[in-house]
């Protein structure tokens, strides 16, 4: 059996959260001095098989939720200062970790949202969008969500979007223009490419545009592509604007506080968690290690909707 460390606990991972950046990991391109294998998967929900003789604010079989490389495996250690205590074991956590996370966070810190504010998120329905939605408009702001399918439109309305835009059959930069003339004074943006432009023509006078990722540059062999020819200076300067990119591991010093505030959301009932275990994907549902590729396949799909999670089954014969 493994043994953790004194300031260590061993976990059963219980649901794993996938995410777009999984690639990037997997790739090595925040690390670019390791090769493969490198460890894969950010996030997890588990619960503590046994604990370090330091770890006595924990016990066994307890609900845990951590962010660190790795989680895609069935059991691992990890330092006790890297672990957030649970209320009970509930898939539904996972989407408050690296999702949930990134949307208060970022929405809150850097984007620094204002009461009566228009706000545009991108990929509203997926695993952050989501979130995204819900907290600007608790923020009292004006919301705004890019979706690509009409169900996704309607889920959005069940959030509470404002105005949500199926981008496959309107035109976002004239539906921006013409029904916000005054453009967006916040976007949260995680697609890139043609819509990033869009996002920064859109912009109101001291409008803020925060990157949160790129998603459709994530599967491509470049990488992460040099920006050649620019103009984003000028248009920035044209209407005091800025860009602003957010990374969440720069913001570990707000974790716990961050999360127990969306773990109350949710428990309260004032914060929806929807989850995507790839019931209508074509491989079926997603339980098991050998599951998460066609899940991360699917996120990248644009099929899913809300947080693609992976259930790790508890199977009691599994060698330690």
């Amino acid at each position: 059996m493994l043994q953790p460390k004194p300031d260590e606990l061993l976990l059963k991972n219980r649901y794993v959260g996938i995410n777009a950046t999984d690639i990037n990991h997997s790739a090595g391109r925040y690390d670019p001095g390791k090769s493969p294998p490198l460890d894969a998967g950010l996030e997890g929900i588990a619960e503590v098989v046994l604990a370090g003789d330091n770890c006595t604010n924990f016990h066994v079989g307890q609900a845990v939720g951590y962010l660190k490389s790795g989680a895609f495996s069935e059991y691992m250690t990890i330092p006790s200062n890297h672990v957030l205590p649970l209320p009970r074991l509930d898939p539904a956590y996972v989407s408050l970790l690296v999702s949930g996370l990134t949307a208060g966070i970022a929405l809150e810190k850097v984007g620094e949202i204002k009461n009566k504010e228009t706000v545009l998120i991108t990929a509203a329905a997926g695993g952050t969008g989501q979130f995204a939605v819900q907290l600007a408009k608790q923020a009292g702001c004006h919301v705004i969500g890019t979706c690509s399918t009409d169900s996704k439109v309607n889920f959005l309305k069940t959030l509470g979007c404002d105005r949500p835009i199926n981008y496959k059959t309107e035109n976002l930069n004239e539906v921006l223009k013409k029904e916000f003339p005054k453009g967006c004074d916040v976007v949260y943006e995680s697609i890139g490419g043609e819509m990033f432009d869009t996002c920064m023509n859109r912009l109101a006078t001291r409008g803020r545009l925060v990157t949160i990722g790129f998603i459709t540059g994530y599967q491509s062999k470049l990488g992460f592509p040099p920006v050649k020819h620019s103009t984003i200076v000028p248009k920035l300067l044209a209407k005091s604007a800025s860009l602003r990119g957010f990374l969440l591991f720069h913001y570990v010093e707000e974790f716990k506080t961050a999360l127990a505030k969306l773990v109350s959301l949710y428990d309260s009932g004032h914060l929806k968690c929807t989850l995507d275990f790839g019931q209508s994907s074509p491989s079926g549902y997603f339980k098991g290690l050998d599951s998460i590729v066609d899940a991360v396949e699917y996120l990248h799909s644009g099929k899913s909707s809300g947080k693609v999670v992976v259930e790790l089954p508890d199977d009691s014969k599994s060698r330690l």
